[in-house]
């Protein structure tokens, strides 16, 4: 039996969102914008009244507010978002519990056991109308035999509308959109597919398999099998919990960081939290990763094994820093760091010692560790941390990036 797989996403959702709360902003370009004293002053989302203008999310506003004088300027509201693309899941729930979530504004729907509720087609217009209707904002619902497929329908036509992709003509539709439009090809892997003269969906499937093997890897054989229309990944469940594959947490600096000490108390005051994070989810790293983006809004980033899985706040930092300090050449002060514990183990796996290892010294830092953390947790976070943390920081005072990061269909 062929499955029925929607891709319902919202369109323009944070802006929209702020469009529908406030009728006065309707039919006026606006851009959903960060905080320009925390220096997250870009463009995080716009209607398609500032999108006529050229508007494009991820410019600075001084950008966009050239593009158009007009340009409503919303700071984002994000407990609104939330809410919302609660209330839209809960239609998608009246349909099926296959429902695959994909950011907060976008969802997969398996519908295949649906079908006395109609064709994937009916079903989808219904959907559509019923979230206008009860929430007041558009989705576009790509149809298809697959998870990939649907999403590239979603993509195909805005706002407010359905595009089918059916398995018996998805070549002639499909075949000859840039490479680039399919899930999986991002700009590094679009750039060397466009090296060796490979444009189009239609030109990747045909590529050889151990052409692509060879350039790019396992990646490289999953975007043909996408191409061809062989995705047979499920949708999950509702009440699904992906396993966590890494934890991190990134900040944008209030100033440029503009030498190592400034670098180190920044990763020391991230990594207490992903500590933290990694005991809730009962989880050691076995491996650290690190993202810089310099004040010219370059972003490099790094990652390395680590020996000895841990938890350790303290030597998660001492890992990031050693990394950091072996690779950044200060060519430019520094804007922004992430730090992310990565090839995550269950915190009860068995650890393979070697016979250079300081096991007693290991243990001891994270039995500390765990004795302070249970100090922040009944006293605040602030009640105990490292002397150096106390001196004047670059840090924001309050911060909102969490990154937890799930598994997902594409590694």
């Amino acid at each position: 039996m062929q499955r029925v797989i929607l891709h319902c996403d919202m369109n323009n959702f944070y802006a929209s969102v702020e469009c529908m709360l406030d009728p006065e902003l309707k039919n006026k370009p606006v851009a959903v914008c960060g905080s320009v004293e925390e220096r997250h002053g870009i463009v995080l989302a716009k209607n398609y009244a500032a999108k006529a203008f050229g508007v494009s999310t991820g410019e600075a506003i001084w950008q966009a507010k050239q593009k158009c004088q007009d340009l409503v300027i919303v700071e984002p509201h994000y407990e609104q978002y939330m809410k919302f693309s609660k209330l839209a899941r809960e239609i998608y729930g009246r349909y099926t519990d296959q429902i695959e979530p994909y950011g907060m504004d976008e969802c997969w729907l398996d519908v295949t056991g649906s079908g006395c509720m109609g064709t994937g087609f009916e079903i989808a217009d219904e959907i559509r109308r019923t979230v206008k209707f009860e929430l007041g904002l558009t989705i576009s619902v790509g149809v298809s035999f697959n998870k990939i497929f649907a999403k590239l329908g979603s993509d195909m036509k805005k706002p407010d509308a359905i595009t089918c992709i059916e398995a018996d003509s998805f070549r002639e539709k499909i075949w000859c959109l840039p490479a680039s439009d399919l899930l999986g090809v991002g700009r590094a892997t679009e750039k060397v597919l466009s090296g060796y003269g490979i444009h189009t969906i239609g030109e990747l499937a045909a590529t050889s398999d151990d052409f692509l093997k060879c350039r790019l890897g396992k990646n490289g054989l999953a975007i043909k099998k996408y191409a061809n229309g062989l995705d047979d990944s499920p949708v999950m469940r509702s009440d699904y919990v992906s396993p966590v594959k890494s934890i991190g947490h990134g900040i944008t600096t209030m100033q440029d960081l503009e030498n190592n000490a400034e670098v180190w108390c920044v990763m020391l005051e991230l990594v207490q939290e992903i500590g933290t994070k990694l005991r809730t989810h009962k989880k050691k790293a076995g491996g650290i990763a690190i993202s810089i983006r310099n004040n010219e809004l370059f972003t490099k980033e790094w990652q390395c094994r680590i020996s000895i899985p841990t938890q350790s706040p303290t030597y998660l930092a001492k890992t990031a820093f050693a990394l950091f300090d072996k690779n950044y050449q200060w060519e430019h002060p520094i804007r922004s760091v992430t730090v992310r514990a990565i090839n995550l183990f269950e915190e009860d796996c068995p650890i393979q010692y070697d016979l250079f290892t300081d096991v007693k010294s290991l243990d001891r830092q994270e039995r500390l560790d765990a004795a302070i953390e249970q100090i922040r947790f009944r006293f605040g976070k602030d009640a105990i941390k490292n002397g150096v943390l106390f001196q004047k920081s670059k840090m924001p005072t309050e911060r909102k990036v969490d990154l937890v990061m799930p598994t997902g269909m594409i590694g």
